[in-house]
């Protein structure tokens, strides 16, 4: 096999292994790209991929957070970032909504509770809340994306920062990332 047939091979086999893993970037705007880094993945037992987010866990319910499991965290993490935001909240509120930001999560951490707070520094949500805020969409079936990164660093932000200085924080340091998808819509 020549040179450029060995770098074809790799390639293809890169590019397929990326949409066999179906990793997906979600964007402020709301699109999904593809870009599974590892093994990082966020699920929880109270709804599954792209399922309905039960309305006990939303401003219609007692507005506490889901259990979520986390598993597959690289070897070289630092820590983790938690950030559960609502892109479909462009159209009503004419930006992204976040609902719960937390940093510095120990890489130890494999369950967070229903209803419990993860041990970390929180971040200021739209609302203004540094704790948990639940779906409440106003006008439509809205999209909630529970974002999990693993980095090779600490962060050094302090309590309320934003969702945006923790990403500029983030930057350079993603060792992996998962994401949870649910959707809630109001009756």
């Amino acid at each position: 096999m020549g040179r450029k047939t060995v770098i074809g091979v790799v390639v293809v086999v890169v590019v397929l292994t990326g949409i066999f893993l179906g990793a997906e970037r979600i964007h402020e705007n709301g699109e999904i790209s593809d870009t599974r880094m590892g093994n990082l993945t966020l699920t929880s037992s109270a709804f599954l991929n792209d399922g309905i987010i039960p309305s006990h866990y939303t401003c219609d319910g007692k507005n506490v957070n889901p259990p979520l499991s986390i598993d597959g965290v690289p070897p070289n993490t630092q820590s983790l970032v938690l950030i559960m935001d609502d892109p479909d909240a462009l159209k009503p509120a004419g930006k992204v909504w976040d609902h719960w930001i937390v940093w510095n999560l120990s890489v130890l951490t494999t369950v967070i509770k229903e209803g419990e707070e993860p041990k970390g520094v929180h971040g200021i949500g739209s609302g203004g809340s540094i704790l948990y805020r639940g779906p409440c969409p106003p006008d439509a079936e809205h999209r909630y994306f529970f974002k999990l990164y693993a980095l090779n660093t600490m962060l050094t932000l302090p309590e309320k920062a934003t969702k945006q200085e923790v990403e500029r924080g983030m930057e350079g340091h993603i060792l992996d990332e998962a994401v949870l998808i649910g959707r809630y819509q109001r009756l």
